[in-house]
Order: C-alpha cells, then structure tokens, then sequence
C-alpha cells in the first residue's frame, strides 16, 4: 500500500532540519506509506524492516543492472561522459558487480582479506589508538573544547586502512579529501561541483593506486594491496581496474561509516546519561553497546537498489528499470522488531539491526569496523572517564552518509 503520507512535505533529505532528525518522518512512513514514490528523486521509499531485509537479499534486484541490460534498454540516459573515471571505479567495486562477476571479486579480496589480516592488525590498532586519545587529553587539559571527530574519530580508519593497505606514510595525508569528495556523489542528486570533486579525486586516486600496485608486484610486502595485487584463485586475478575499485572501497566504506558511528554515538549516548552511566559502570558490555549505537542512529541512512524484474511490496507493483531506496535508518527503528525502538538500549538482545546490509553485499569489513569501533571505545571509556558535552553538534549536510561536523567536548 502506498497510503496517505501526512508529513510527506517533510521528507526532505536536502533540509538541515530533516538531515538533524529523521526519525519521525520514517515512523510516519512506515505506519502509512511503507511503499511510497518520492517523485523528487524517482525512487521507490522503503521504510520498514522485514521489507528492507528481505529485498536486500532478493536477487530480483541489484545494485546495478548491467549485467542484465544497458542503459538504454532500462529506460535510462547513460551517465555524462565527464563523469566517466568515477564510475569507472565506482563500477568495478565489488559492491556495485552483481553475480557471476561479484562472486568472482568476493572470493578474490576475501583470500587477501582474511580475518587474519584483521586480527594481526588488532595491537597496532589499540596503540594507534592510545596515541590519539592522549593527544585529545593533552588538548583539553586546560579545560578548553575539543573536537573529537577530528582528534579521534577521524584519524583512526583512515589510519586503519592505510596501514592495511600499506600506504607509505608520506602519503596518508592523501586518502581523507580523496575518500570525501569521491563519496560525495552518494547522495542523493549531487551537485556539479560535488560531481566535479568526485572526478577529480577518482582520477588521481586511480592513479596513485595503480602506480604503487605496480610497484608492490615489483616488490611484495606484508600488506593488502601486496595481497591484492598477486592473490590468485584458479589461474583469475584482480584487473588493475578491479584492484583500484576494492581499495577504494574498503577506504570509503571502512572509513565513512566509521567516523559516523563514533560521533553519532557519542552523541546519542550524551543525550541518554542512563544509559552512558551504564557503559560506564560496566552493567553492558562495549560490543552490545556499539551494536546498539548502529541501529540507534544509524550511520548509513539510505541504501539504492535497481528493479530488474517487476516486484510487488504490500500491492504496489514496482516495473523493472525503477529504483529502490532501502532506509537502513528507518528499518532500525522499526517497532516491529525492535521492542521500544525509539529507546536506547545498549544491552538489547537480540539486535537484527542491518547497518551493515544484508544478503551477498553484507558488509566484508565488518570485522575491522567493529575491531576499530570496540577499541575506540574501550580506551575513550577507560582513560578518560570524565568525557563530558561541551556544545550542541552540527551535522553535515549529506544525509545518505549522515554524520556530525564537529563534536565538542571537554576531558
């Protein structure tokens, strides 16, 4: 059923005011339109959680079509041709391939990117992250504010990942603006410049991966573009091409998502001190507590899939060539299956939430998010008890990857 939507005007996902919370919008949705055609974008809102979950696994849908067809056949413009570099390594992330080809690419990164590589990386992580926390104790030992998103919650994946990957030290500086204007063509209907940026940054990132690519196969070392430049599974290989495409990936997903769930935890555990008072005392345990801060506020909002065979959800027919946008943040706000949804509840058992989707696209970096998240937390907890709101956050601007701009604090 499509329905009527009262607060349909307010779904608004250019609106500051939306983007600082959404959640009474999704209730609304889901209470009565779970099926409703947002004519801005074109797309088809889903909002509630058994609908979600089960189309992410519905192989009726994909997160491209063409495999199946080209643009033209799907009812769609191709992309511009100035936009061609981005969606060249958009495109050959395993994320954006569908079966037999993401199937292939899985099986290929997950021999480089094993869960050994994770837990080799677990001490270094735990001191990087000693490091970054006695930095923030140092700044705000005066008692002035001080931003932890940019003193911790930032530096750490970026680090994580450019350790792993093995980029020179030299060079780390590089990968934050990259990662940023490359995932600002996620949201919804970009503007030229974000679109501009997003060239750019694929052009050169493409580049200076392909050039240290060539040189590791040159000379291999204990890191995973090393891993992924020589892994080998029945005489197939990575393409130069698809290589690029999965370190941008774990770059952009392992670090986008990873700076947004700290902040926004921090954040919602700020505005619930019962429940941080919790955490605190040891009455939950940080693993429960960072599930739980996903599903709260989740860092993901909106997840897009394409039709490619006519489906049905409550009645409504959605014809192949149209697309779907999944709202991970409003499944995991579904009463449904969240008893008290609305609440914060870091010993909630069980926790179905699906920040990091579901299906063949579940999440491959979920390990080293949830290693980064865990130690991140552990030590903010353990060295600086008193960790305490200075002002009011802002977010920025995205709401597809909706995180905060700044959060200050004092120590």
């Amino acid at each position: 059923m499509t329905g009527s939507l009262a607060s349909a005007p307010a779904f608004d996902p250019w609106s500051p005011e939306f983007v600082a919370w959404p959640y009474d919008v999704f209730a609304d949705l889901r209470e009565n339109a779970p099926v409703w055609r947002f004519e801005r974008t074109g797309q088809w809102v889903i909002s509630r959680h058994a609908d979600v979950d089960a189309l992410l696994r519905d192989r009726r849908l994909g997160r491209s079509y063409l495999h199946v067809a080209t643009h033209e056949e799907m009812g769609h413009e191709p992309p511009a041709d100035h936009l061609e570099p981005f969606w060249t390594l958009n495109n050959n992330g395993m994320l954006d391939r569908e079966p037999p080809d993401h199937t292939r690419l899985r099986r290929l990164v997950s021999k480089a990117f094993t869960p050994r590589t994770v837990e080799r990386l677990a001490p270094w992580v735990r001191s990087y992250t000693e490091g970054l926390v006695s930095q923030l104790l140092d700044a705000g030992s005066d008692g002035s504010p001080v931003d932890l998103i940019q003193t911790v919650a930032e530096p750490l994946p970026v680090a994580v990942i450019a350790e792993m990957l093995g980029i020179p030290e030299a060079d780390r500086h590089l990968l934050r603006p990259w990662s940023a204007d490359i995932c600002g063509m996620y949201e919804l209907r970009p503007s030229a410049q974000a679109q501009d940026k997003a060239v750019r940054a694929s052009i050169e990132f493409t580049d200076y991966l392909v050039a240290l690519a060539a040189e590791r196969r040159q000379n291999p070392g204990d890191d995973l573009i090393s891993a992924l430049a020589t892994v080998v599974d029945a005489g197939d290989q990575l393409t130069d091409p698809e290589l690029v495409g999965t370190c941008v990936l774990l770059l952009n997903a392992g670090h986008e998502a990873t700076v947004n769930v700290t902040g926004n935890g921090w954040w919602a555990l700020f505005r619930n001190p019962s429940e941080l008072a919790r955490l605190r005392d040891g009455e939950v345990g940080v693993g429960s507590a960072i599930e739980e801060l996903m599903r709260w506020d989740t860092p993901l909002q909106l997840f897009e899939r394409w039709v490619l065979e006519d489906i049905e959800v409550h009645g409504v027919r959605i014809p192949r060539g149209d697309e779907v946008a999944l709202l991970f943040g409003s499944a995991n706000r579904d009463s449904a299956v969240f008893p008290d949804a609305s609440r914060l509840d870091l010993g909630r058992t069980p926790n179905p939430h699906i920040s990091f989707s579901a299906g063949i696209h579940y999440c491959l970096g979920a390990p080293l998010a949830r290693l980064e998240l865990g130690t991140s937390f552990e030590t903010m907890l353990r060295r600086v008890p008193g960790l305490s709101l200075a002002e009011e956050p802002r977010w920025k601007g995205g709401f597809v990857i909706r995180g905060l701009d700044a959060l200050q604090v004092t120590v």
